[in-house]
C-alpha cells in the first residue's frame, strides 16, 4: 500500500511553544487522516521530528496490517529530510532518541522515503501545526 505523508513542526520562539501537524493521503492524494497537537515548550527541530514520529506511529497503529507499506514523507525542513534519509549526520544528542524511534518504526512499516519540499508545498501540515498553537494562545 502506498501512502503520502506531509509533516510540519512549529515553534514560536526557539525554544518556545511548539506543535506539530501531519496529513496522510492515499496514492491518489485523497485525504485519509490529519491531526495536530501542542507539545509544550521546545525547539523547532524537536517539533519537526515529533511530527514525523507521530505520523509514523499513527501509520503503525492504523495500517500495519497492510505492511510492508510504501510511504513518501514530505517535510519542509531540509535538515530533517537529509538526516532521516541518511545524507547528513545526526550530531544533536536531543534529536537522537526521536530519530531512533523513527528508525525503529521504519523497520516495522516498510519503505519510508523522505523528501524536502518548499514551504508553500507543505501548506496543509503547516496550517495544522499553526492551528494547534493558535488554539493554545486563544484559550489563555
Amino acid at each position: 500500500m502506498k501512502l503520502v505523508v506531509y509533516t510540519d513542526g512549529a515553534s514560536r520562539g526557539n525554544p518556545g511553544p511548539a506543535s506539530y501537524g501531519f496529513s496522510i493521503q492515499d496514492e491518489g492524494r485523497h485525504p485519509l487522516y490529519e491531526t495536530a497537537e501542542y507539545i509544550g515548550i521546545t525547539t523547532n527541530n524537536i517539533a519537526e521530528y515529533t511530527a514525523v514520529l507521530q505520523a509514523l506511529k499513527y501509520l503503525k497503529d492504523k495500517f500495519s496490517t497492510f505492511s510492508p507499506l510504501d510511504i513518501d514523507v514530505y517535510v519542509d525542513s531540509q535538515l530533517v529530510a537529509s538526516q532521516l534519509a541518511g545524507r547528513f549526520k545526526i550530531k544533536s544528542l536531543r534529536l537522537k532518541p526521536l530519530i531512533l524511534q523513527i528508525k525503529n518504526l521504519e523497520r516495522i512499516l516498510g519503505i519510508v522515503k523522505y523528501t524536502h519540499i518548499r514551504r508553500h508545498l507543505n501548506n496543509r501540515a503547516d496550517s495544522l501545526a499553526n492551528q494547534a498553537l493558535d488554539q493554545l494562545i486563544d484559550s489563555q
